[in-house]
């Protein structure tokens, strides 16, 4: 759940211009993402935890500038194949549990890669419902 995604934004200086990438860019920073060039090619990625992805791309929408629509529009289609990550543990367990009544502790462990005291808890606070 942790883990840094990677989204691919092809020619982005082309799309937004210079300005507008050195400000998306220090914008990032403040939200844990890097938004660098790929090696020496024209396109760009940006690489951070889903989360921070996700709250830079909120940030983004907030500002009423046009110029950000295009990276706007690739953020939420990338982040669309990374949604599992977008929800914490907790309301990813009890989504679990709530679909499948039955499910085990060991399942839940696989599918979420919780401890067993976390899988515990989860299960206790959906009987406890």
């Amino acid at each position: 759940m942790n883990e840094n995604v990677t989204i691919s934004l092809p020619a982005l200086i082309h799309r937004i211009g210079r300005d507008s990438a050195n400000q998306a860019k220090a914008l990032a920073r403040l939200h844990n993402c890097e938004l660098k060039r790929v090696r020496r090619s024209r396109n760009w990625a940006i690489t951070g935890e889903a989360m921070k992805v996700q709250s830079f791309k909120e940030q983004l929408k907030s500002q009423t500038s046009s110029e950000w629509q295009y990276l706007i529009k690739k953020l939420e289609t990338a982040l669309l194949n990374h949604a599992d990550k977008l929800e914490p543990l907790s309301v990813k367990l009890a989504r679990l549990i709530r679909e499948n009544d039955n499910i085990t502790l060991a399942e839940l462990m696989h599918l979420t890669d919780c401890t067993l005291s976390e899988a515990r808890t989860a299960r206790f606070n959906s009987d406890s419902w």
